[in-house]
């Protein structure tokens, strides 16, 4: 166990806003262990920059960790080499190359069905009714499940990221994931026979063509699906209630000089949709006079690197304006998030500009909405109006 400093936190107040209490974090104990957390948290951009590359002593290795034990050893839970064949083995899929020139239309395509079916009822849940269907579609078509309903995406991606992050033991948490990992097992041998006749640019299909092997497939499928959902859905919403209770941001994203992809990037510095990274210590290590043993567990707070007063003299503000250069809302390692450029062409090129072109003189009809989590963030509904 770790020398370093004790710092409580409140659960709850954590889950509703972890902000407060890493800005103290920051201030007071930037690395410290957390015992409501069984972990040492480290909360400055500079620390995790720094250690997130020595994969040496900050492992991702980590047999005993919630979402090894739940949906398998995935890539993102692998270093070195056998990292990096599985990062090469799904290129095919998330490549710049393919998201222009495969998936773009695809969620274009998608986003115009969505928003025709909503646009005459003046009136939604832009979670439930936009960000979520649309975020399934895309994941639908880049993993190869084209057999998953909508709404099954949501909930097993839901449900996986709610046991990967049952850090209290909740058995009913733990047992719904279970079904949950079971469903896409069931959607996966559903499509093994079309995808190795038919191949295609998909996930399921790259890996099938790499020569992964069955628990590899399966746990990487598993992994995209538990991240690759709920993360476009909570940053489309999220930027969406961000721009409409900023109205001077919309104004100027939509009448210029600022531009979609810069409400992408500001947003998810600002309210990262992944609050943390777990890592596994392998050896001591010395961190000025906090030494760290091996086996301790680390979390990377992204969401407080991304606040971080000597990168971001105003982060507290979501502001265009911002250089969001420093931001490491996606990683800064080599377990860089694969499917950065797919959300990035998803949110910034097609959700954004088509939900505010297609949704005339969109607003909120709830003010109390708000984005809720520490290790996952986003809001859980959106309602809002617009002219018929």
């Amino acid at each position: 166990m770790s020398n370093g400093p004790v710092f409580n936190i409140d659960l709850a107040a954590f889950h509703a806003d972890p902000y407060p209490t890493l800005k103290e974090m920051r201030a007071t104990n930037p690395i410290a262990y957390v015992p409501q957390l069984d972990a040492i948290l480290m909360s400055k951009r500079a620390d995790i920059f720094k250690f997130e590359k020595m994969t040496d002593v900050f492992s991702s290795v980590q047999p005993d960790g919630l979402m090894v034990k739940l949906m398998g050893q995935n890539m993102m839970r692998k270093d070195g080499e056998d990292h990096m064949a599985e990062r090469r083995a799904i290129f095919p899929t998330v490549s710049p190359k393919t998201v222009k020139n495969v998936w773009l239309e695809q969620f274009a395509a998608s986003a115009t069905e969505i928003l025709d079916s909503i646009t005459g009822k003046g009136h939604g849940d832009l979670v439930r009714d936009f960000a979520m269907p649309l975020s399934a579609d895309a994941l639908r078509a880049m993993t190869g499940l084209t057999n998953m309903a909508r709404t099954e995406m949501d909930r097993v991606s839901q449900g996986m990221i709610d046991g990967c992050s049952n850090f209290s033991g909740n058995s009913k948490v733990t047992a719904n994931c279970h079904d949950c990992t079971a469903s896409v097992d069931r959607h996966i041998n559903e499509m093994l026979p079309i995808l190795r006749a038919n191949p295609d640019y998909s996930l399921l299909s790259s890996q099938l063509q790499s020569g992964l092997s069955e628990a590899q497939y399966r746990a990487n499928i598993k992994l995209v699906i538990s991240g690759g959902q709920n993360e476009p859905r909570d940053v489309i919403a999220g930027a969406i209630w961000a721009l409409l209770t900023h109205p001077e941001q919309r104004e100027r994203v939509e009448n210029g000089p600022a531009t979609w992809l810069q409400v992408f990037e500001e947003y998810t510095r600002w309210n990262s949709p992944i609050g943390m990274s777990p890592r596994r210590i392998t050896r001591r290590f010395d961190i000025g006079e906090i030494s760290l043993e091996p086996e301790d567990k680390v979390f990377f707070m992204f969401s407080s690197a991304n606040r971080d007063e000597d990168f971001f003299k105003t982060g507290e503000r979501f502001d265009l304006a911002h250089d969001t250069g420093p931001s490491i809302a996606f990683g800064a390692g080599p377990h860089f998030c694969a499917g950065a450029w797919a959300a990035r062409a998803l949110i910034a090129k097609i959700a954004l500009p088509m939900v505010f072109e297609r949704l005339k003189n969109l607003r909120i009809s709830d003010v109390t909405a708000k984005p809720v989590g520490w290790a996952f963030r986003g809001i859980p509904e959106l309602l809002c109006e617009w002219d018929c």
